[in-house]
């Protein structure tokens, strides 16, 4: 959504990993495009990387150190694939991608941007399903990740149709917490369900302290109402709302109550007063100087908030409505495409391949990502190792779930400043709603 992870962050997740449009419309799965090593008339692949030397671009703009890392453990694997990297800031790269991914020297590999769906039509994206069965990535990846990197021929529709990228590390949100904020408060344990929650947040402020650290004035309150919707309304609905599936609406009762909980909690001084003008950055840096018990933010915060709160620090799946229900949690990945020009896709579908191996795990955790093979991923301790339990049981439940401004290339603006209206309380639950049902039948068609 517009804004950077930190150090790889939010940016990343809600602007440029959004998995829209990006299929090759024309292209038979494993279509070269005008490359030499596929077998597009059949939509055979190959997954033999040549053994002559061989030499692709990869065009980036997120995770700089993790990118570097991942193309020279894959280099030491393969040492006739070289692989050349562009780095371009995150303000010029869409710019930048469009005008070099429909030329002749259009990068082999380049990592995904909301605002490159315009080049489906060209079919300058490689449809990846080809490779996906050759490699029996379904089996390795988690389902709802590669869900989420799927769309349909209109190239608005996502979680179905074509696999257009691979993710290189998942993100997830949840719920942080203080623990010694939380037995000063009387708490005892993290909360079990929504309602556990919401007993937690009062108790905290009878002890005089925040409840809940939050940055409105960007992602913050976003992450916080997104994982209430998570908890409160039917997954499969939300889904398909945000995926862009035809009929969709999110003018429900369950998104009223979700929303209604969420303008409860600032009406009651759970969040400071202060939520409206902090950003996501400043709302974690207070929690981590302890300035509430909990706090609601990404695994990109964890790095910073374990090495300024040690063992003080837990993290968990956002709490469920019931004890018994499914995981879920909003999340995404720094994830891969194709370009269809590249004249060497086997090896550059290999590298793609090379993101689930238990080398790239290990990259991708000291990237402050969880590994997309979650069963490669490093032991970890603290903090980490509470992310990893997390991540894992969201695989499990097949509940990780797409961001909510993905619904739409306006939904982030409208989703930014309703939240802070609501919070503020000068717009209803149901109102609100209804703004964002407006943007989404703009886009997709009432």
């Amino acid at each position: 959504m517009g804004h950077t992870l930190r150090p790889h962050g939010r940016r990343a997740l809600f602007g440029a990993a959004v998995a829209v449009a990006l299929v090759a419309a024309g292209c038979a799965p494993g279509s070269s495009g005008g490359g030499s090593d596929t077998a597009a008339s059949s939509g055979a692949v190959s997954t033999a990387v040549p053994p002559d030397k061989v030499t692709l671009k990869l065009a980036f703009t997120d995770s700089p150190d993790m990118t570097k890392a991942l193309v020279d453990a894959f280099h030491a694997k393969y040492p006739q694939v070289t692989i050349e990297t562009q780095y371009t800031q995150f303000n010029d790269y869409v710019k930048s991608l469009k005008l070099s991914m429909s030329s002749d020297t259009a990068p082999d590999i380049a990592q995904y941007n909301a605002a490159l769906k315009d080049l489906s039509a060209a079919g300058l994206i490689v449809d990846l399903s080809g490779y996906e069965k050759a490699y029996d990535w379904d089996t390795v990846f988690p389902k709802s990740a590669l869900d989420e990197l799927r769309v349909d021929k209109t190239g608005k529709v996502l979680g179905t149709g074509s696999l257009v990228a691979v993710p290189a590390g998942l993100s997830l949100v949840g719920l942080y917490y203080n623990k010694d904020l939380m037995a000063k408060a009387g708490i005892s344990a993290p909360p079990a369900t929504v309602d556990e929650l919401e007993a937690d947040l009062a108790k905290a402020k009878q002890a005089g302290l925040t409840g809940m650290a939050v940055g409105g004035l960007d992602t913050g309150a976003l992450h916080v109402w997104g994982s209430l919707m998570d908890s409160m309304t039917d997954p499969t609905a939300q889904r398909n709302w945000i995926n862009g599936k035809a009929g969709s609406s999110i003018v429900t009762d369950d998104a009223v109550a979700a929303t209604d909980t969420f303008a409860s909690w600032a009406k009651q001084g759970w969040f400071p007063s202060s939520a409206n003008g902090t950003s996501e950055n400043d709302s974690a840096t207070a929690f981590s100087k302890g300035g509430s018990v909990f706090h609601v933010n990404g695994n990109w915060a964890a790095a910073q908030l374990g090495e300024a709160m040690g063992d003080n620090v837990g993290f968990s799946v956002f709490p469920p409505k019931t004890k018994d229900a499914k995981a879920v949690g909003n999340g995404f990945s720094v994830s891969y495409m194709l370009s269809s020009k590249g004249k060497h896709q086997a090896a550059a579908a290999a590298f793609l391949d090379f993101l689930r191996s238990p080398e790239a795990a290990v990259i991708e955790s000291k990237g402050g990502f969880l590994p997309p093979n979650a069963e490669a991923a490093p032991a970890a301790t603290g903090v980490q190792a509470d992310l990893a339990t997390a991540n894992q049981k969201i695989v499990s439940d097949d509940g990780l779930m797409p961001f909510p401004d993905f619904a739409a290339p306006a939904m982030l603006d409208k989703l930014t400043s309703g939240l802070q209206q609501v919070a503020a309380g000068r717009m209803d639950s149901k109102a609100f709603l209804q703004s964002l049902q407006e943007v989404w039948d703009s886009y997709h068609g009432s």
